[in-house]
C-alpha cells in the first residue's frame, strides 16, 4: 500500500491540532478536523477496517500513555502554566465593578436620548443611562419606563402617548 500519503494525512491532522491548541482559538473546529484528518490518515494505512481500528487503538493509547507520563515528570503542569493567564484582576489595581445601584431606576419614567433598537441611551431621573428595549423599537425623545433591572442591564418599554 502507498504509505506517503497516509503519513502525511497524520502529520497534517497533527499540525491542526496544534494550530488549534497555540493558535487559532476556534472552538475546537480546526482541532476537530485535524482529529478526523489524521483518522483518515491512520485508517487508510490500515489494510482492512480491523487493522485500522487496531491502529487507531494503538494512537489513543499511545497518545494516553504520553499524557500520563508528562503529567507524572510535571511536565504537562509547566506546559499549563505556560498557556494559563496568571494576572489576577485586583481592586488596587482599578478592577472594579460599577458600584451605582440601578434598582433604584425600576418603575421609573424617562425619555429616550437615541433610538433604542433595542439599545441606546435614556434620561431617567436626570441621569444619562445605557437601557436596553423589550424588544420594540422606540424611537428617539418617546417617554420610557423601567421595566426590569437585572444587575446593570436596564429594561425599558415604551410609554403609549
Amino acid at each position: 500500500m502507498f504509505y506517503g500519503i497516509s503519513l502525511f494525512l497524520v502529520i497534517i491532522g497533527l499540525l491542526l491540532i496544534i494550530v488549534e491548541i497555540f493558535l487559532i482559538p476556534s472552538v475546537g473546529v480546526v482541532g476537530l478536523m485535524g482529529f478526523f484528518v489524521m483518522l483518515f490518515g491512520i485508517f487508510r494505512m490500515a489494510d482492512n477496517f480491523a487493522q485500522g481500528l487496531i491502529y487507531f487503538l494503538i494512537t489513543i493509547l499511545a497518545t494516553g500513555l504520553i499524557i500520563y507520563i508528562s503529567y507524572k515528570t510535571g511536565h504537562l503542569g509547566r506546559l499549563w502554566n505556560r498557556l494559563a493567564l496568571k494576572d489576577k484582576q485586583k481592586n488596587e489595581e482599578g478592577y472594579v465593578a460599577p458600584k451605582q445601584e440601578y434598582k433604584d431606576y425600576l418603575d421609573k419614567t424617562g425619555v429616550a436620548l437615541t433610538l433604542l433598537r433595542p439599545a441606546g441611551s435614556a434620561l431617567i431621573d436626570g441621569q444619562r443611562v445605557d437601557v436596553v428595549s423589550d424588544g420594540i423599537f422606540i424611537p428617539k425623545d418617546s417617554p420610557i419606563k423601567v421595566i426590569a433591572v437585572e444587575g446593570t442591564r436596564i429594561v425599558v418599554t415604551r410609554l403609549d402617548d
